[in-house]
């Protein structure tokens, strides 16, 4: 079922590449798993293992992440380390204060709002598997957020997307406005 999904969201990348549905080939995987899921539980009443979906997710973010820290040369930082500190734990107490004040209350105050805080805050200080992985810890302990492992993945790839197109046009045309 995993390789099905791989598979039409591959297709569905392929299809929408260059037009304005383009989203990242992870976003269409997911919105390929959510339906699957969704049509085999509601319509054909197919018992998923969710036992063996959480481990298979748990396996594959795991690789990824020690692929990703491999991959990281932190002897290059070394000078800058107190900087780097310093700006690290500004970017930690502004996302947690927003994520306790802000995303908590607009998203209903309930077990759902502190996972999909947990997940902002892995947006805010990462990416997209530090979202995931923050979720994975709330959740493992205290229960399923089906809701916000729609969400976070889908919403914030979609808006980072935007975003960081948006932004750099305008940095593109600063420079050339300025040069």
């Amino acid at each position: 079922m995993m390789s099905f999904c791989l598979l039409i969201g591959q297709y569905l990348d392929s299809i929408t590449k260059g037009t304005a549905l383009q989203l990242p080939t992870f976003v269409w995987c997911l919105f390929t798993g959510v339906i699957i899921r969704n049509v085999l539980a509601h319509i054909f009443k197919f018992r998923v293992a969710d036992s063996a979906i959480d481990v298979l997710g748990s396996v594959g973010l795991s690789i990824f992440l020690a692929i990703a820290l491999m991959s990281l040369k932190l002897w290059e930082l070394a000078g800058l380390a107190t900087d780097v500190l310093i700006i690290l734990a500004i970017q930690v107490a502004f996302m947690a204060c927003f994520a306790i004040y802000v995303t908590y209350r607009a998203m209903g105050k309930d077990y759902d709002a502190i996972v999909l805080s947990a997940g902002h805050c892995g947006f805010g200080l990462g990416a997209t598997p530090t979202a995931v992985a923050n979720m994975q810890a709330i959740t493992s302990r205290f229960g399923a957020s089906h809701k916000a492992f729609l969400i976070v993945p889908m919403v914030g790839a979609f808006f980072i997307d935007l975003i960081n197109a948006s932004l750099l046009k305008v940095f593109l045309v600063v420079v050339t406005y300025l040069h």
